[in-house]
This record gives C-alpha cells, sequence and structure tokens, in this order.
C-alpha cells in the first residue's frame, strides 16, 4: 500500500484538520502544495483532484477523495493506529454533531470574520469582527455544553471533533479578541491548553 498523498496549502484550517488525523493515526503521507489564492490562479490540473478547487484533496492507492471531513473519516478507517471515532452510535453522533456545528456556525465566524479582518486587513471591518464574536460567543457556549467530562470533548478519547476545533480555535484566539472571549470559557480553554500542546498540533503550524 502506497503512502497517502495531501494536497493542499499549510495557512488553511481545513488542511490542517486533516494533516492533524494523519499524524495522530502515525501515518506516513506525502504533502504536495497547492495554493489556491495564487496570482496565476489554481492549477489545472487540481480540478482533477477537487473539482471545485478548494484543498485539501487526497490520493490512496488510485483512490481520489475531497471534502475535510470525509478525508479524516477515510483516514481514520482506512488505517492502523488509534480509534478518532467513538463505537457507540450516541457519541458518534455527537461528534458528528460537533464537526457540523463548527462547519456551518464556526469557520466564518471565528477564522474570516474576527481573526482574518483583525490580523490581514489594513482597514478591518468592526461591525463585522463583533459579528464574528457574537457568532463566536454562542459558539463556545454551546461547545461548552455538549462537552464530555474528560481530557477532550467527547470525554476520554481524542476524536475527530478535538481534530477539527482545534485548527479553527487555533486561528481565532491569534486575535487577541479571540483569546478575551475564549477566557470566558474556562472548560473550553482548558481543552484548548491541552490540545495545543499535542505534537500533532504544534508539528502542523503553519511556518513563518
Amino acid at each position: 500500500m502506497t503512502k497517502p498523498i495531501l494536497y493542499g496549502a499549510d495557512y488553511s484550517v481545513y488542511m490542517r484538520i486533516v494533516r492533524l488525523a494523519l499524524e495522530e493515526k502515525g501515518i506516513d503521507y506525502e504533502l504536495v502544495p497547492v495554493d489556491v489564492f495564487a496570482e496565476d490562479g489554481i492549477p489545472g490540473w487540481y480540478f482533477e483532484h477537487h473539482p471545485f478547487g478548494r484543498i485539501p484533496a487526497l490520493e490512496h492507492d488510485g483512490f481520489r477523495l475531497f471534502e475535510a471531513s470525509a478525508i479524516a473519516r477515510y483516514v481514520d478507517e482506512a488505517f492502523g493506529g488509534p480509534a478518532l471515532q467513538p463505537v457507540e452510535v450516541r457519541p458518534r453522533a455527537t461528534m458528528n454533531q460537533i464537526i457540523g456545528m463548527l462547519d456551518a456556525y464556526a469557520y466564518r465566524a471565528m477564522v474570516w470574520d474576527v481573526a482574518v479582518e483583525r490580523l490581514e486587513k489594513t482597514a478591518p471591518d468592526e461591525a463585522l469582527i463583533a459579528a464574528g464574536l457574537r457568532q463566536a460567543r454562542t459558539v463556545l457556549r454551546v461547545l461548552t455544553s455538549l462537552k464530555a467530562a474528560g481530557p477532550w470533548l467527547l470525554g476520554e478519547q481524542l476524536t475527530l471533533a478535538d481534530l477539527h476545533a482545534a485548527p479553527i480555535i487555533g486561528y481565532f484566539v491569534k486575535a487577541a479578541e479571540g483569546r478575551k472571549l475564549l477566557a470566558e470559557f474556562s472548560d473550553i480553554l482548558a481543552w484548548w491548553d491541552r490540545i495545543a500542546q499535542r505534537p500533532s498540533f504544534s508539528g502542523t503550524e503553519k511556518a513563518g
């Protein structure tokens, strides 16, 4: 079996989600850089891997897959190493609920509306940042209510929910407003401090 090939860029939250899954499973993989924001556009050949030109995409033994959640589940189920999904139906459903919530309500607000707007725009849109923080507060409140007792979001087992949340919150806390808001949610702050120290997380940090 050949090692999987992962296409994407290190600035991507969703690329990092997949890399975290690969790292936690102990899988050797090849990275092929694809910059979807390049001045000359998305490379034409890449549309064979992702028809919508987004990142990441995976190729493994001739099997191609796109969408980070699908890739992460494939990585967990196709390879050995520690399981990243609960066996029981209800915890697995909660894991999927958390991932869906993060995609639908957290990613845009926490990453783009707060962190990117504050840190990368010469004239940040303060109204957009304020709206993003309001949404982020709701996300953190709900995440607190869903978190099980134990070190991770589902309790004692590190799961794909943790790996999905970590890059989003990691981007969010690059902004001072993000750090301040997260500090109001002690359970999630403690979880964040814990996962940020894992070798998989520090090893996938964007250089520079």
